[in-house]
């Protein structure tokens, strides 16, 4: 049988770290994960929040370097919990066993900001010059039947 998962998101809050009684390190947190399609009709993208386990080593990675906004990859096994709520109706609960967790972005120059998100801008204006201005390519010279490729 194989119980294998892996998947992408955001934290929705920072990871709180706890300590069980035997002093083992375990740390909760929550992903948004977008899921890959769509809605009808070109409706908004739908979003799942997936509980998440650490524990050990990894608890304190995910509690240590993430924080709300951060994206983060976890790769684990999927579990049920059952248990009783106050009135005494039975639940069921799932979530992630994380075996490991990577980061999903860069922090660029040490920003601290909670949208990590890298900016990129869709147009390029070329710089207004003479047409003779240098520029960062040159023309190669030369047969092009030498390229390797």
């Amino acid at each position: 049988m194989l119980n294998h998962i892996t998947i992408m998101g955001r934290l929705t809050r920072d990871p709180e770290l706890r300590m069980t009684q035997s002093q083992t390190q375990v740390a909760s947190f929550t992903l948004a994960v977008d899921r890959d399609f769509g809605g009808r009709d070109g409706a908004e993208r739908q979003t799942d929040f997936i509980d998440c386990v650490a524990w050990r080593q990894t608890a304190e990675f995910v509690s240590k370097y993430f924080t709300k906004g951060r994206m983060a990859v976890v790769s684990g096994r999927l579990q049920s919990r059952k248990w009783e709520d106050r009135d005494g109706n039975k639940r069921t609960s799932w979530e992630v066993v994380a075996d490991n967790v990577y980061f999903g972005d860069s922090r660029r120059d040490g920003a601290e900001s909670t949208d990590s998100r890298p900016s990129y801008s869709s147009s390029y204006e070329a710089p207004k010059s003479s047409p003779k201005a240098a520029s960062p390519f040159e023309e190669l010279e030369g047969d092009d039947g030498e390229l390797p490729f």
